[in-house]
């Protein structure tokens, strides 16, 4: 129930919706999402590349990326296959073939040749990497996960490539990256500020009461 005080809110049921209509309304509220440049092979030999805006951690201990195919896409079948794939991140520099390698190319076309896309090899498996992403991610198969029109797929992480100049104090750092990321319909968006904050310790909390109290009172 909406409180009186609380502006009016439109509901988006999607038992009462087509699965398309409510899509569009999930992509436009679960944002940013980060984007995996999933390149893959298929049994056959031909690479594919495509971007996944379903993509996240799913585990720390062991190291465990996932990627959503919605549908039976190349990238999913490939990675059944051959049980490899790398995930490199999507830098603002190459926005425009990135949007390509989204293309409904035909089975057996190389979407990074098609549109440009410089591969390079990886380290630790077959796959090759975006030569000109600062950041790739190598991973072999652990599992898939099939939930009704989609496919979650779970890539053990086996070693994280990143240029030498984007790294500092021991990490990646974002203001090097340039990371886009997908919003809702046909919207990207690129990192914009960038905002730091330390996570408060209960003990804080509990000796200084009026960390709450500022808060509350906002």
């Amino acid at each position: 129930m909406t409180s009186p005080d609380s502006p009016a809110r439109v509901h988006f049921d999607p038992y009462e919706m087509e699965p398309a209509a409510f899509y569009r309304v999930l992509n436009s509220v679960v944002v940013p999402r980060p984007i995996a440049w999933v390149c893959s092979r298929s049994a056959d030999g031909v690479l594919n590349l495509a971007p996944h805006s379903f993509y996240t951690v799913a585990c720390v201990d062991p190291p465990v990326v996932q990627f959503t195919s919605v549908g039976r896409k190349d990238s999913l079948r490939n990675v059944e296959a051959t049980r490899e794939f790398t995930v490199s991140l999507t830098p603002e520099a190459l926005f425009e073939q990135i949007n390509a390698t989204g293309t409904d190319f035909p089975p057996g076309t190389s979407e990074a040749e098609a549109c440009g896309v410089r591969l390079e090899p990886s380290e630790r498996v077959g796959v090759p990497r975006v030569a000109e992403s600062p950041v790739a991610v190598e991973c072999t198969l652990h599992s898939t996960v099939r939930l009704g029109d989609s496919t979650v797929v779970f890539g053990r992480v086996q070693t994280i490539s990143v240029w030498e100049s984007a790294v500092r104090d021991g990490r990646p750092r974002i203001e090097h990256l340039h990371p886009l990321a997908r919003l809702g319909g046909n919207e990207w968006s690129t990192l914009g500020e960038i905002r730091e904050i330390r996570r408060i310790p209960y003990r804080k909390w509990e000796e200084d009461p009026s960390i709450g109290e500022a808060l509350r009172s906002e």
